[in-house]
């Protein structure tokens, strides 16, 4: 008897021209966000050293902190500090709840493909609304 069914498809690994027209699973672009986030805090570290060490030190350096997102840091406009606390922002809220979703699959061995999806969904589901929300108190929306 004859099989007319047409041959199953062989995966392999993608090459880098094929990387746009992947489909990447929500499982997997949530994951790979988890590294950027990692990346963009690593790389915006000074900023952030900078600006605990200003907001602290004394209350003239505290008026120098606040007047950062005001009229910006030397040739720095103040909208370019702001889109980089905000990029801190998300960094760090995508990261600490793609985090949780990690040590939740590894304590409780959820790797199935439907856990993997809801799981995906609910990180963004967290993590975004809450940058919206302080954004939206760093761009003075309230």
């Amino acid at each position: 008897m004859a099989d007319s069914s047409k041959p199953r498809p062989v995966y392999r690994n993608i090459h880098i021209t094929q990387i746009l027209s992947y489909r990447l699973p929500l499982a997997g672009i949530v994951s790979i966000l988890h590294r950027v986030s990692g990346v963009i805090m690593f790389l915006l570290l000074p900023l952030v050293i900078w600006l605990f060490d200003t907001s602290l030190t004394s209350e003239i350096s505290y008026e120098r902190f606040t007047s950062a997102f005001i009229a910006g840091i030397g040739f720095v406009p103040a909208a370019l500090v702001k889109l980089a606390v905000l990029g801190l922002i998300w960094g760090y809220l995508h990261h600490f709840v793609a985090g949780v979703r990690h040590l939740w699959m590894d304590a409780t061995h959820s790797v199935t493909q439907a856990h993997g999806r809801s799981s995906a969904v609910l990180t963004f589901a967290i993590s975004l609304p809450l940058t919206l929300a302080f954004g939206a108190k760093l761009f003075g929306l309230y």
